[in-house]
């Protein structure tokens, strides 16, 4: 039951416009909220992030009354509490705020100021002729099922994915090596029933979309009039000999791999080598090093050098050997042969260069390609991408196709952020999927609704946790390093002539999210503004956004 609760240390609200004060809340043991003022009006709201509960008081707050979370990019209304960027799935609560007798109260139940989130009501019963069918059950798909009920799309849904669970936090399976599907679960069971969301377990094979049906392994067949597709990748395996005939060779994308591997390694004491010097391959590496030996095997000068560059590559490389892990770059892999005694098993992994290393398990991390083979057979005409993704426009509506989205890693979308001109491009990030699911969810629920802006996000652990937002896709050709990369404390700026493309920083928050909002609004320095030492925490943020 909602009462009133007096605000420790405040006589007055005297915040000025733009200030963020957290506040603890009196009888409530570690009970705080958040105070914001935006122009003549302080708002008092959940003081921690709902992603992953990083103090919001350390987020980046804009004119326009968005509240960027330091940490991983979620972001919300000021005004409303509400989700306005992924990876957040709950809204923030806000409460009433009084101010008399020389004191401040706030007004609400003791549980939701200490479960700092609001629980929304997504219970409906589906109603109606139209049916949205989502194919997969990543990211994507939970911010499309979110954004369509949030918006009020009252219709039946469907999921179909191959996976045995509803949509999980993969993220958390390279970085942590998670195996229990309940401690990464995105909603509960009940959540998805209660929204009218039909969960099934299964395999679309074919669509066929002039009649706008898709059929499924078990058989059956689904009509749809609106059809999101949301596949994923699929984790590569190398075509060398060994790979695919030997056990303990593994992939990581699913609960079930987390399961093998952690399986394989056992009481630990394991050697261990990881091919591909990948985000995948270098979390998992981190992620064993602590008990096993682990040798991880790159084709690079420096791990992530593609992405990230040789100089800021070894820096996580650095971070990684204090760890114990070792490290094998510029290498071609040739085989894998069998333990002796042992034919079953994978026993060494053998180098071009004729370095052989032992290893009681292998990991592969050498990238994913689009779940899409499924489709080269499609009724209805599709064309896939040479990568095999498929060509959307800004709202991911799939190019030459009525009623019919691609969102996350197959989906090859217009990027607008700095530098992208509207380059088609293919962004393989967690946050990219769920904040094209919610776009999708928000065109269909509303189709007079403009697409969703956003800025590419995403993090990684890697001994330290790194942030990073923009784009290098589309080619970058300099470096500003700044802060102390030998402490692996840094902010690394990307730059294609002038403009700054992407962002990279490793213990300086809140600078990754202060630069996607100047990303957002066009008013990212230049690369000659950053080597003359202009700080991006102390530019000013316009309310137009840009892209």
């Amino acid at each position: 039951m909602a009462q009133e609760y007096q605000l420790k240390g405040l006589s007055s609200l005297d915040l000025k416009s733009g200030e963020k004060r957290e506040v603890e809340v009196e009888g409530i043991e570690n009970g705080k909220v958040l105070l914001v003022r935006m122009g003549d009006k302080t708002h008092a709201m959940s003081s921690n992030c709902t992603h992953y509960g990083a103090p919001l008081v350390k987020g980046i707050l804009t004119p326009d009354g968005r509240l960027t979370c330091a940490w991983h990019g979620a972001c919300f209304k000021v005004d409303s509490g509400d989700v306005e960027d992924a990876p957040a799935l709950d809204p923030l609560a806000k409460f009433k705020i009084t101010e008399k007798n020389g004191a401040v109260y706030i007004t609400g139940d003791e549980a939701t100021i200490k479960s700092s989130r609001r629980s929304p009501n997504h219970s409906c019963s589906a109603q109606g002729p139209d049916k949205v069918i989502i194919v997969g059950g990543g990211s994507g798909t939970m911010g499309a099922l979110l954004s369509l009920r949030e918006q009020g799309y009252k219709g039946t849904i469907t999921v179909i994915s191959r996976e045995p669970n509803p949509p999980i936090d993969r993220t958390k399976l390279s970085k942590a090596l998670i195996p229990d599907v309940s401690k990464v679960a995105l909603r509960e069971k009940d959540w998805y029933s209660s929204a009218a969301i039909e969960m099934l377990s299964d395999e679309v094979t074919g669509v066929d979309f002039s009649n706008k049906n898709v059929s499924t392994k078990s058989g059956q067949t689904y009509h749809y009039t609106k059809l999101v597709l949301a596949m994923g990748g699929t984790p590569k395996m190398l075509p060398l000999p060994g790979f695919k005939d030997l056990d303990n060779v593994f992939l990581l994308r699913t609960i079930a791999d987390v399961q093998s591997i952690l399986g394989a390694v056992g009481d630990k004491g394991k050697k261990i080598v990881v091919i591909g010097s990948s985000f995948i391959g270098m979390e998992v590496a981190n992620c064993l090093s602590k008990a096993n030996t682990v040798t991880v095997v790159g084709m690079e000068k420096a791990p992530l050098e593609r992405v990230m560059g040789e100089e800021v590559g070894n820096i996580f490389k650095s971070i990684l050997e204090k760890n114990g892990v070792k490290f094998h770059m510029e290498a071609g892999v040739e085989k894998a042969t069998p333990a002796s005694g042992d034919s079953k098993n994978v026993g060494a992994i053998h180098l071009k260069d004729g370095t052989s290393l032992e290893a009681d398990l292998v990991i592969l991390g050498i990238g994913v390609a689009p779940a899409t083979e499924f489709l080269k057979e499609a009724k209805g005409g599709v064309e896939l991408e040479k990568d095999g993704s498929l060509r959307t426009n800004e709202s991911f509506e799939v190019a030459g196709l009525k009623d019919v989205y691609a969102i996350g890693d197959i989906a090859t979308y217009p990027y607008h952020g700095p530098g992208g001109n509207g380059a088609p491009t293919r962004i393989e990030h967690w946050n990219v999927a769920q904040n094209a699911g919610r776009s999708v969810g928000l065109s269909i629920a509303r189709p007079s609704s403009k697409p969703k802006s956003f800025i590419p996000i995403f993090w990684s652990a890697l001994g330290q946790q790194l942030r990073y937002c923009g784009n290098t896709m589309n080619g970058w050709d300099d470096l500003v390093l700044k802060g102390e990369p030998d402490q692996a404390k840094f902010a690394a700026y990307y730059a294609n002539g002038e403009t700054v493309v992407a962002v990279a920083t490793m213990q300086m928050d809140p600078v990754n999210s202060k630069c996607a909002e100047l990303m957002r609004r066009g008013r990212m320095p230049s690369k000659s503004d950053l080597k003359k030492g202009v700080d991006v925490l102390e530019i000013g943020l316009p309310s137009e956004v840009k892209i």
